[in-house]
């Protein structure tokens, strides 16, 4: 009688940490985690892990590293009874029962002017983990390093990005810093005065590099884009390399996305320096390029800008812009660039503006859009595969693809589960009770949602 072996082969779930926004630098919105749900119920608690309460106004997107899960709101639901006053605040909890660990709470910027740090707006940048360091640009439009092993502690160092840099912040800073060795990448927030119509300090600049350990400010963009900022510059930068050559990639308020040469891992120079430009790319070649604040409040014509980050995948750079959100034309468009040298490839165009930032995966482009839809594009032609209709909310958020499904939610609170595939599949969709601005997170086999009042860990 023959002897038969069977063999049990275990399939590890990939599970592991998102300690940046985006899956890597690539900032492609698409996570490797497995096992995570088709659906949930947090009325019924049905595969619900734990529910904490936050802010009232959260537009951060939760980050997870070293068994925390951090979250940047407001101070709307106070956690210290003698700090109630409006600020923004960098909340952390336990990711294993969402225990409640720490706070860092910063005082609005200005009481005199709200467009410099809008009120109940909040901390709106999620923090980049490296180690036991924390970089997170608070409300105040300052960099800040804190040691995670002691959050007690004083930062470990500062930067004020409106006296250091020059800048003038608009509305609330959004940033997702990029580490690159021993620099740390950004975008400023720099934008228009209170009027809308004017650009306080024309020569600032709008991507900047610090360094790592030190916060010392060690290159700027020379690309005199602050002028034709039409409100603010919210697009964090991304990194591809292309070709064994590694590049910077940027989109700028002005509806410019641009290619940079990294800094060098050598010792900083002396002096300032300038970042070397590779190559840029016009979103909306025939919008106005001068005098844009003229077309402030106009929804029929004007220029174009920029809020998602640009996303590097198999050697191309997704983009999505158009008009102004709040002040500009009902215009946006999904662009696929060359990465090499930002020739445009495709165009689609979108419903009504765009906030999202594309998740690329298996040969399709996922994105959302204001006009409360969610696109399936192919990623090689650019031709439409599939829409969605979101009934009720705009989509502030991106959408985050991670085991075969798209997750996003929308700012009237309702959340999608989807088929992340050519076929369009609605697995469920739910009422979360409170607005939602930032995107899911994936890790460690959890989903981790942040709405405006509670953030939601989600699993088996």
């Amino acid at each position: 009688m023959k002897s038969v072996l069977f063999l049990a082969i275990a399939v590890p779930l990939l599970a592991a940490d998102q300690p940046q926004f985006g899956r890597a630098w690539d900032r492609n919105m698409v996570s490797a985690e497995r096992g995570l749900v088709e659906s949930f119920d947090p009325a019924t608690k049905a595969n619900i892990k734990w529910i904490a309460d936050i802010g009232t106004e959260t537009h951060g997107t939760p980050i997870v590293a070293g068994g925390r899960v951090y979250i940047s709101t407001n101070n709307g639901q106070p956690r210290n009874s003698e700090s109630t006053a409006d600020a923004g605040v960098l909340m952390c909890f336990s990711e294993k029962d969402g225990s409640f660990l720490w706070q860092l709470a910063s005082p609005k910027l200005s009481a005199e002017d709200p467009y410099l740090d809008w009120p109940k707006t909040g901390m709106s940048s999620p923090p980049t983990i490296a180690g036991d360091r924390i970089y997170v640009v608070t409300n105040r439009a300052q960099v800040l390093c804190l040691d995670a092993r002691d959050p007690n502690k004083p930062p470990l160092w500062t930067f004020d990005m409106p006296s250091g840099a020059g800048i003038y912040p608009h509305d609330g800073a959004h940033s997702s810093i990029l580490i690159h060795g021993q620099h740390l990448y950004l975008n400023t927030g720099t934008g228009v005065d209170n009027t809308h119509r004017k650009i306080r300090t024309p020569d600032a600049p709008s991507l900047i590099v610090l360094e790592k350990e030190t916060g010392k400010y060690v290159a700027r963009d020379d690309e005199k884009i602050a002028p034709n900022i039409f409100h603010a510059t919210w697009s964090a930068p991304s990194l591809g390399t292309v070709a064994g050559r590694e590049m910077i990639y940027f989109c700028g308020g002005n509806g410019i996305t641009y290619a940079f040469e990294p800094l060098p891992q050598t010792e900083p120079a002396a002096q300032l320096v300038a970042l070397k430009k590779l190559w840029q790319y016009d979103i909306d070649p025939e919008g106005p390029k001068t005098e844009v604040h003229r077309f402030t409040q106009n929804k029929s014509e004007g220029p174009s800008n920029i809020y998602g980050m640009p996303v590097f995948a198999d050697g191309k750079l997704y983009v999505a812009g158009g008009g102004d959100l709040f002040w500009g034309k009902n215009k946006a468009w999904l662009k696929c660039l060359d990465a090499a040298d930002g020739k445009e490839l495709w165009s689609y165009e979108l419903n009504k503006h765009v906030v999202s930032t594309a998740a690329v995966v298996d040969g399709l482009v996922f994105i959302a859009d204001i006009g409360r839809t969610i696109h399936c594009v192919e990623a090689a032609t650019g031709k439409g595969v599939w829409t969605e209709p979101g009934p009720k909310g705009d989509f502030w958020a991106s959408p985050m693809v991670a085991d075969g499904k798209l997750y996003i939610g929308s700012r009237k609170g309702d959340f999608w589960i989807m088929a992340a595939s050519r076929e369009k599949k609605v697995f469920s969709t739910l009422q979360l009770g409170a607005g939602i601005s930032g995107t899911a997170t994936a890790a460690n086999g959890v989903l981790f949602i942040a709405t405006m009042k509670r953030l939601i860990a989600v699993g088996k």
